[in-house]
């Protein structure tokens, strides 16, 4: 009667066991990028044209600019800072769209041809790395919410727009010609310094009254008016970090170009890094015994080691586990002790004298070198068990 054929165990994962593994990972990828690319397509389109005089967007200014045009105001759009330093003249007004992209080269620059000329100059929502170098004497503070706010000034085309919707940047100055309307916490958010040229500088702490969805509200398109209408000529400036004049002359490096806190950025990255380690590092402790979830046979362990091992052609490996699990068994068999079963003095004595007759070289069977190839270590595992067998039954 033929017994049943051995079942064959793989040490190898399906292809629906590695689907299985790794489907979760890879749909969690797939939702990260579909909501990245979601997001960078809703925020391309939301700064599209962003202040934009030519822009109909919602954030663009188009709507200003027709304005401007109907009361004869020309606009002229530039794109480099010596285009806009030529264009200040005294019947022009400039506009800086985003001071805070100019570098300090470009700051400095921009500020020579503000003093030098007798030119309305508007700066919109200059923040901390800009404000202070372009108008000395102004201090940046925290920023607040936009919304409708009273002039509380005297101002006269603040005075004539009324309410407004204003906000974000803050401004205090050391000037005491300069007016500081729209106040939040007595802190002004639209602040208009005079040169002793003639000319001024407005500082307008955000954008919103120059945008096409809010200039119909509040007295947001009376104050862009005024504020941009005063002279002939609009220059509108539109500042980018891939101008020529901000590497000029050397004194940019790689720094200028990334945004401010990304040094606060990465040491909480650095801080979130280092606490994920400690929470998923293991634990320091005494060993504690868990019930296994499933049973493993002991073929199947032995199996898959001896997988292992051919894999690795680690034959000298397998021939010294063969060998050691022999002496440890042939030890008690031969009244040898346990902490000397793999002493040579010890146990090739006591398996002689058990088997005086046999023909076999000990020495090189239970402590000899590995075998050479896959053949000579089976023939080692047989003899080991044959030897092993002689012992039990003399």
């Amino acid at each position: 009667m033929t017994g049943a054929p051995a079942r064959s165990t793989s040490a190898s994962p399906t292809a629906r066991q590695v689907w299985t593994r790794t489907r979760g990972l890879l749909l969690g990828l797939v939702v990260v990028l579909a909501a990245g690319i979601a997001i960078a397509a809703v925020r391309s389109g939301d700064q599209h044209g962003r202040l934009d005089p030519r822009s109909a967007d919602p954030s663009g200014s188009r709507a200003v600019a027709e304005l401007l045009k109907d009361r004869g105001v020309t606009t002229r759009v530039v794109t480099t800072l010596n285009q806009a330093t030529d264009a200040a003249t005294e019947d022009s007004t400039l506009l800086v769209t985003t001071p805070d992209l100019l570098t300090d080269r470009q700051q400095r620059q921009l500020r020579t041809a503000m003093r030098d000329s007798a030119s309305r100059t508007v700066l919109v929502a200059p923040g901390a790395p800009s404000a202070p170098t372009l108008v000395p004497g102004v201090h940046v503070e925290r920023r607040t919410t936009v919304s409708p706010r009273s002039p509380r000034c005297s101002l006269p085309a603040a005075l004539r727009a009324g309410d407004a919707d204003t906000g974000g940047m803050r401004y205090t100055t050391e000037a005491t010609d300069a007016d500081a309307c729209y106040p939040n916490d007595d802190l002004a958010t639209l602040l208009r310094v005079p040169h002793p040229t003639g000319g001024d500088t407005v500082l307008l702490g955000a954008p919103d009254i120059l945008y096409n969805d809010r200039l119909d509200q509040q007295g947001n398109a009376s104050l862009a008016l005024q504020l941009l209408g005063t002279r002939p000529h609009l220059v509108w400036y539109l500042p980018s970090l891939g101008e020529a004049s901000a590497t000029d002359g050397g004194e940019s490096s790689f720094y200028d170009l990334v945004p401010p806190g990304w040094l606060w950025a990465t040491l909480q990255l650095a801080l979130a890094a280092a606490l994920t380690a400690v929470w998923r590092a293991r634990r320091l402790g005494p060993l504690v015994t868990e019930q296994l979830p499933v049973a493993v046979r002991a073929s199947e362990t032995t199996e898959g080691r001896a997988r292992l091992y051919r894999r690795a052609d680690a034959r000298d490996r397998a021939a010294d586990t063969l060998r050691s699990a022999t002496r440890t068994r042939l030890a008690p068999l031969l009244g040898v002790p346990a902490s000397r079963a793999h002493a040579t003095d010890a146990l090739l004595p006591a398996v002689s004298s058990h088997l005086p007759t046999t023909g076999r070289d000990l020495r090189a069977l239970l402590f000899g070198p590995a075998p050479s190839d896959d053949a000579g270590l089976i023939r080692l595992a047989d003899e080991l068990d044959a030897l092993e067998r002689e012992v039990r039954a003399s």
